[in-house]
């Protein structure tokens, strides 16, 4: 492993002083910056990009640093054995060696089915150790010619972009009047998309057909399931694969530029003007939020406004090969509430006065869950230690607290604790036989004062202590990793 030591991208240059990812960054904000200048530019010689040792580098340590990397392809290697085995610069060498020589070719993914709720599973596809080095750095190459393109609207997979901004947008829009919307989901986005319409829409912005021919490549790679079986992917961008929700969004980018051509320059929607002069006409303005394939359309308008927009949203996904949900995808009032994103959001009165406010709150269906995974890591005759259990509990609590600390959630992170508490302590008298006396003269300080359960060390997390603060909209000041401002 002695010649491996320098694999650090972090290490600068001896001849410049430049690290490898800053030469990295600085290459993507050029090609970002050019291609927010020139939206009809087509760029061309990006495969030598692609194959470049420092992106190749910079990826290996992206996929090298995710949790998956201890998970193996079909090939068996993960990022530990490449490292210990190996070698990372003979690996990226013989990736790079391979791509130049037009002889490298994706494996199959290795395809798994995650169980969802309501007895439903998803299939997750696991590409080799190999193949994720090269997605993500065609995912590098790409995504800033991408991102100039790509309107405020979507937040799915997007750099500096998440769920929160996509709720934010909603309470926002809706507190100014729009509020009868369209809650659609799109029924098996990643494995439905059109692998033509992707390719057509790639197109538009790459002129190397090399590039292009990787990614048509990796559609077509083909999967292999469970059973051994291996088959085409005539359809569908496999879920887990680094590339697929930048492809997805590619693709999806047609249903924003549809539903917000009225928002583009010279629009009737553009300004605030054009707007306010079609409800002085008694007509209806709308906007949407996509957080990659669960989106909702906003409009001031009415309910046939709605239903009009219902009509073009399914002509347009069938432009791309997909379908809107039947089961989750419906016309609403706020005033009835939606669940986005966990979220449930409500336009109703605030309480104790007569002011109406959309209030954002925890879902059903997200408290439902969390419970659900409390009660899994707690069954009543488990033999496990207390404080490896506890451990494991809190970093549930924790990732679902923060997530949700930015809604009304005070009440129910109170009930979660009761309920997390009323999980351990029943537990625990019937792992060890205790009477109730026993349990406060564990948890029962002298003055009647409870004390929070503690075992090896490890406190058990309290959600009544993150504090709820309010998530406000940016809207188009966020900012985008590929600025020549933020890169400089």
């Amino acid at each position: 492993m002695t010649q491996d030591a320098p694999v650090n991208s972090d290490a600068p240059a001896p001849d410049t002083g430049v690290t490898v990812r800053e030469r990295v960054a600085r290459t993507q904000a050029k090609y970002h910056c050019w291609a927010k200048i020139d939206r009809d530019t087509r760029f061309g010689d990006l495969f030598n990009l692609v194959c470049h040792p420092g992106y190749l580098l910079v990826a290996w340590e992206v996929v090298a640093r995710n949790t998956g990397a201890r998970t193996a392809g079909i090939d068996g290697l993960t990022a530990g054995r490449v490292e210990n085995e190996v070698g990372v610069w003979r690996f990226l060498k013989d990736i790079a060696h391979q791509l130049r020589t037009g002889t490298y070719r994706p494996s199959p993914v290795r395809r798994v089915m995650i169980p969802k709720p309501g007895g439903k599973s998803r299939p997750l596809g696991i590409p080799t150790i190999a193949d994720r080095v090269v997605q993500q750095s065609l995912k590098m190459v790409l995504e800033p010619i991408f991102e100039a393109d790509f309107l405020p609207v979507s937040y799915g997979f997007r750099p500096n972009r998440r769920a929160h901004d996509a709720v934010a947008e909603i309470h926002y829009y809706a507190t100014r009047g729009y509020r009868w919307v369209l809650d659609a989901d799109i029924e098996g986005c990643f494995d439905s998309i059109d692998h033509q319409v992707v390719l057509e829409r790639l197109r538009q912005r790459i002129s190397d057909k090399r590039v292009v021919g990787l990614v048509r490549a990796f559609l077509k790679a083909g999967v292999v399931t469970e059973l051994g079986e291996t088959r085409g992917t005539y359809t569908g961008t496999p879920q887990g694969g680094i590339i697929s929700p930048l492809l997805a969004n590619i693709a999806l980018s047609v249903l924003d530029e549809a539903i917000m051509a009225p928002w583009a320059p010279g629009g009737d929607q553009a300004t605030q003007a054009g707007r306010a002069k079609r409800r002085s006409h008694g007509l209806g303005n709308w906007r949407i939020v996509r957080y990659a394939d669960d989106f909702v359309i906003m409009t001031n308008g009415g309910r046939q406004d709605v239903e009009h927009l219902h009509e073009q949203v399914g002509t347009v996904l069938a432009g791309i090969g997909l379908r809107l949900s039947p089961t989750k995808t419906r016309i609403a009032h706020l005033s009835e509430g939606i669940d986005f994103l966990g979220f449930h959001l409500k336009w109703r009165k605030r309480r104790g006065g007569g002011k109406w406010f959309c209030h954002t709150m925890i879902g059903d269906k997200a408290f439902r869950h969390i419970k659900q995974d409390i009660r899994s890591l707690t069954p009543r005759r488990s033999p496990r230690p207390l404080g490896v259990v506890i451990s494991e509990v809190n970093v549930v609590l924790k990732g679902w607290a923060y997530y949700f600390r930015h809604a009304v959630a005070g009440r129910r992170f109170g009930f979660l604790r009761y309920f997390t508490w009323n999980r351990i302590v029943p537990w625990q008298r019937e792992q060890h036989h205790w009477s109730w006396a026993r349990v406060k003269r564990w948890l029962q300080h002298p003055n009647g004062r409870w004390k929070p359960i503690t075992a090896d060390g490890v406190v058990l997390f309290d959600p009544t202590r993150v504090r709820i603060i309010p998530y406000w909209y940016r809207g188009s000041r966020i900012p985008s990793p590929y600025d020549l401002t933020t890169t400089a």
